[in-house]
């Protein structure tokens, strides 16, 4: 696996390593010509994904992810605004042909973070999962030139996975802010208090929602690796995080499916011999 001193990081690879640690880690695995591309891609994606927790007003969001959508022109005329990720998003874009549509769903969809109302069902949740992450894990695809058929619904099913054990584990994160992104129908039915919730009381009743999000997200790496056999090995640094969920998800579940648990906040130890094992045996 490459090693990559600070030094001679990216600004890209930087923010990565810094904010989306996971993520950096399954980069170091794709081919070096694409590995600065995935990198620009997280990185596009930290960039809009931060901007309903930066913001004290929804206007001031929207106008931030307005922003970026002006720029999708530059970008894929090969004249970007002046900014180091989408610079580096644009030579990305050029260098594999990326398609616009995936960055389009993604924008949209984090518009819709602005909202400070829960997803209202767990179907709505895995569409905002499938806008969100899936979409990045398609793009991430095309830039190993992955286009097939398998390897986008594959890719489907990890993005959408990953997205909600990640929403799972978020919970005290949310709760912070006064947000819950898990559906409010199921929170509803299990007798949760958003105002405990808020409060981070750690209400038991949390643990209900976060099973029924956790049970779903196994169910789509399931449908995945069912997949594994017709996808391809190089498909395999696009589809990693895949590894990593399944081990939150134990977690997860060998705590009760009490996202407040110290030990769901905390990082996989040992995650780069398990990617690494995973990428060596062209599993996902």
């Amino acid at each position: 696996m490459p090693q990559h001193p600070d030094s001679r990081l990216s600004y890209c690879g930087q923010q990565l390593r810094r904010y989306d640690h996971d993520r950096y880690l399954t980069c170091l695995f794709a081919p070096e010509r694409a590995r600065e591309d995935l990198f620009a891609l997280y990185a596009f994606n930290l960039e809009v994904a931060k901007v309903a927790e930066v913001v004290n007003e929804p206007m001031a969001g929207q106008i931030r992810i307005q922003w970026w959508r002006e720029a999708l022109d530059g970008l894929f005329s090969g004249r970007p605004r002046k900014h180091q990720v989408a610079e580096a998003v644009s030579v990305a874009i050029e260098r594999h042909d990326l398609s616009r549509a995936p960055f389009e769903r993604l924008l949209d969809a984090r518009e819709r973070d602005l909202d400070e109302a829960p997803p209202p069902t767990l179907e709505a949740l895995e569409a905002y999962a499938e806008d969100t992450s899936a979409s990045l894990v398609a793009l991430a695809l095309e830039t190993l030139d992955a286009r097939d058929e398998t390897s986008r619904t594959a890719g489907r099913h990890v993005g959408i996975a990953w997205a909600l054990v990640g929403l799972a584990r978020a919970v005290p994160f949310h709760a912070a802010q006064r947000r819950m992104m898990l559906p409010g129908n199921v929170a509803w039915e299990s007798g949760l208090d958003l105002h405990d919730l808020f409060e981070l009381r750690q209400p038991k009743e949390i643990r209900p929602v976060v099973e029924a999000v956790a049970t779903r997200a196994r169910e789509h790496l399931e449908a995945a690796d069912a997949l594994r056999p017709n996808v391809g090995r190089h498909t395999v640094p696009a589809l990693l995080p895949a590894t990593l969920a399944r081990q939150y998800l134990k977690v997860l579940q060998q705590h009760g499916y009490n996202p407040f648990e110290p030990r769901v906040q905390m990082a996989l130890p040992g995650r780069p011999l398990r990617l690494l094992w995973a990428a060596t045996t062209g599993r996902y």
